[in-house]
């Protein structure tokens, strides 16, 4: 006998309250003229606010609503999730913290000629954004060199933070610990190096293409770009985790190995002490621990959703639209990027819309890896270029008003390129040979997830 499948809108309410109040608290912060506006009311914040309403609208006893929230909280993919957060965060700040930031863009620079510049800052951003997995601290490191080179120079500063925000967005969007990354795989129950595959396969064109146009247009420039110091062996790190990722090891023995050679180079080759690597490992941590609230909170009020029938009732809305797996993959990309472009957030917007995309995946049989690929792809096109996201907020921000998102967001060539490539991949799918070597098998995948319902 056929289960009855719960179906209500109203179960979704605690969703939409909360995207109203985190995108009504930025819309009002913004027309105050606060600075970086749409990230001062913190997310965990909001959720918690939506948490309450769930608990005081759904129906059942507090101790099932409990019950079924800590489920939720507990689930396997947002505990590994979390896990790896702090992780990246704790290599993240013991790499920077022993200079391995500083040694990264000074060696860059040491090869570049200023004719080349603007280009070559692109490249180096997108190394330290595949290294380190952070747009925005890539852009703290690199804008502000970027703007000395300009400013003594003569090169276009709107192109130059141009091409440093999209290098940015570039490892944001493949590196293995990135948090988009790490959410976008966990949510859809794949492995990073099969979406680094597929992301890589559809990234790299585009990168290559932008670093050829900003070597034909961006040429020029009347001084030689000022170096500092660097040491290969700082470097080291972040090659070796990139490697040892690449190679198949598992995400968490990565991590801890370059946590450990991080703190060892820091240790024999600069002046960290074992106290000061202690305490960057847990500042690591602690920077993580928005995005970490996030996901459980995430975790625990979609699972309550799940259970009252809102997802169900969004996916029939959903899948009504879609014809097939290509309408299914244009239908992940359209959703992410509409929730991205209301939320300003990459990451929160791949845990939003993760159990969703994992729903269509069950229903119309598109490969998790694809999802994946996609949710991470499209999320990070639409914050690089909206002009209320972070990495363009911090732009105007750091060059005080010299140039405006009206005059970054036109040459924002590389997210151009990647959305170009990314919708071409859905109806040409040339991405999918990265990964034809290892097939994916639709039934094991749903054993191995425990999707449930999967067949009508």
């Amino acid at each position: 006998m056929k289960e009855t499948r719960k179906s209500s809108a109203l179960a979704l309410f605690p969703f939409l309250l909360f995207i109203i109040i985190y995108l009504g608290a930025g819309i009002i912060l913004n027309s105050q003229g606060v600075d970086m506006a749409f990230y001062q009311f913190p997310a965990p914040t909001a959720l918690l606010l939506a948490i309450i309403v769930a608990f005081l609208v759904f129906k059942g006893s507090i101790e099932d609503k409990c019950k079924t929230f800590c489920e939720g909280v507990g689930g396997e993919d947002i505990t590994i999730m979390c896990m790896i957060y702090l992780l990246a965060g704790a290599f993240a700040t013991v790499a920077k913290e022993m200079g391995g930031v500083d040694s990264v863009v000074n060696l860059g620079l040491s090869v570049l000629p200023a004719s080349v510049v603007t280009a070559g800052m692109f490249m180096i951003a997108c190394f330290m954004s595949l290294a380190t997995g952070t747009s925005m601290g890539t852009l703290s490191a690199l804008a502000p060199i970027g703007i000395g080179v300009v400013e003594a120079t003569g090169l276009n500063m709107a192109l130059m933070m141009g091409a440093i925000i999209g290098g940015s967005m570039f490892g944001d969007n493949l590196s293995f610990i990135s948090d988009t990354t790490i959410a976008a795989t966990r949510s859809q129950g794949c492995e990073m190096r099969d979406k680094f595959k597929v992301n890589l396969t559809i990234a790299l064109p585009a990168a290559v293409i932008t670093f050829v146009l900003l070597l034909i247009v961006a040429r020029g420039g009347s001084s030689a770009v000022e170096v500092g110091t660097y040491s290969l062996i700082k470097v080291v790190p972040y090659v070796v985790v990139i490697v040892l990722a690449l190679v198949g090891m598992n995400v968490f023995a990565v991590l801890t190995v370059g946590i450990l050679l991080s703190g060892a180079v820091g240790m024999l080759f600069a002046d960290m002490s074992f106290l000061a690597f202690a305490q960057a490992i847990y500042n690591g941590m602690l920077g993580m621990m928005e995005v970490f609230l996030t996901s459980i909170f995430i975790g625990g009020m979609a699972k309550m959703v799940e259970k009252e029938g809102g997802i169900n009732w969004l996916l029939d809305k959903v899948t009504a639209f879609i014809k097939g797996p290509k309408s299914a993959e244009v239908g992940i990309a359209a959703m992410v990027c509409l929730t991205d472009a209301a939320i300003a957030n990459n990451t929160i917007s791949i845990i939003v819309d993760g159990p969703i995309a994992r729903g269509i995946c069950e229903e119309y049989k598109v490969d998790p890896r694809r999802s994946a690929s996609l949710l991470d792809l499209f999320s990070c096109v639409m914050q690089g270029a909206i002009p209320y996201g972070a990495q363009i907020l911090m732009v105007g921000s750091l060059t005080a008003g010299a140039v405006s998102a009206m005059d970054v967001i036109p040459c924002l060539w590389y997210q151009g390129l990647l959305a170009v490539f990314a919708i071409a991949s859905i109806f040409i799918p040339f991405a999918d040979s990265a990964i034809k070597k290892d097939p994916w098998n639709f039934e094991h995948w749903c054993q191995e997830s425990q999707v449930k319902n999967l067949k009508k």
